[in-house]
């Protein structure tokens, strides 16, 4: 057989390859709100972790810790970009905090999770 006929196949291999290599990492963090070891002023009921492939935001989860105790479990929004976890949360009190995230792949049942360490300050 001449190369143009397994032309297609190699690149069909290579990519299946490929793809199934990216399912096995880890999801990465690219962004998030607030940013690790933040110190936060302003008062903010915002939170985000964007990652750098889409997740399963059904089966993904954020929630904040305090002294290792859950203060709130957060409700991610389904409507956000396929590669955020986006929640609203109630103002919080001064003290250190830990963004807690939780995150399904949409490959399949790939887990990963990880914790963003932030503080918010007493305003003046």
């Amino acid at each position: 057989m001449e190369f143009s006929t397994w032309r297609p196949v190699l690149i069909g291999l290579f990519a299946m390859a490929f793809s199934a290599s990216a399912a096995a990492q880890d999801v990465q963090v690219m962004d998030s709100a607030p940013k690790a070891e933040a110190v936060i002023g302003e008062p903010s009921s915002s939170f985000f972790v964007r990652f750098d492939r889409p997740i399963d935001h059904i089966h993904s989860r954020l929630s904040i810790w305090r002294d290792g105790k859950l203060v709130e479990y957060l409700q991610p929004r389904l409507q956000s970009s396929p590669e955020v976890l986006f929640a609203r949360a109630p103002t919080l009190a001064p003290g250190q905090y830990m963004l807690r995230w939780t995150v399904h792949t949409m490959e399949g049942a790939k887990v990963t999770e990880g914790d963003i360490p932030f503080t918010i300050k007493t305003q003046p």
